[in-house]
């Protein structure tokens, strides 16, 4: 059973998965779709028909503007801005009052278990590849590749993250390796992937207990 604060703005026609929170003030417009136990913060807008995955978090006064779609196990940090115009405009060459035929919306794709920190703004049409971390404050303008860290005004990449958050450790000859699990990373062509099965399974375990 999803729960709905009694100040919030949910549309009769947004979906909502069971477990899934929606606090105060937030606002989530029609035709929106969030999968189970999704959390959504007081006064975060989620807009019409933007698809959300179980698990993820969307934080206090995020603006999720449609048609982003969201993942499985994403964190959309506060004050997070998903933009979906390619050239702003409130007016028409004209000088007339643009209305909603007068464009087209692109949406950012947030691909499964990535991260974008507190006020970081994202320009649509980009994607977020998965388990990135955006960092908080970043202007991210161009897609962002699997496991990679970003971070500035242009986001530019400045690490690569595993699936625990953590910046990997470069242990030479384009491998890496996570300090909280101890899995291997192979960087190929500006690309990172998994080596293979978790390293260390004892190891990983203890870390994720302290994580």
């Amino acid at each position: 059973m999803s729960f709905i604060a009694d100040s919030a703005d949910v549309s009769e026609r947004a979906l909502l998965g069971e477990g899934t929170r929606i606090w105060h003030l937030a606002q989530v417009r029609e035709d929106a779709v969030l999968g189970d136990n999704c959390i959504v913060g007081r006064g975060a807008y989620i807009g019409t028909g933007v698809q959300v995955g179980e698990n993820t978090k969307i934080q206090n006064y995020a603006l999720v503007y449609e048609p982003a779609r969201l993942g499985r196990g994403v964190f959309i940090g506060p004050a997070v801005v998903l933009t979906n115009d390619t050239y702003p405009r409130s007016v028409s060459p004209d000088g007339t009052l643009k209305s909603a035929q007068d464009w087209t919306p692109v949406g950012v794709t947030v691909e499964d278990g990535a991260s974008i920190g507190a006020r970081a703004v994202c320009v649509a049409p980009v994607r977020i590849g998965r388990w990135a971390t955006v960092a908080a404050g970043a202007v991210v303008t161009r897609d962002v590749p699997d496991f990679a860290l970003v971070a500035g005004v242009p986001a530019r990449r400045i690490g690569w993250v595993g699936e625990a958050g953590r910046r990997l450790s470069d242990d030479g000859a384009g491998r890496f390796s996570c300090p909280a699990t101890g899995r291997a990373y192979i960087e190929e062509n500006g690309t990172l992937r998994a080596a293979g099965p978790q390293a260390g399974a004892a190891q990983g375990q203890e870390g994720g207990r302290q994580a």
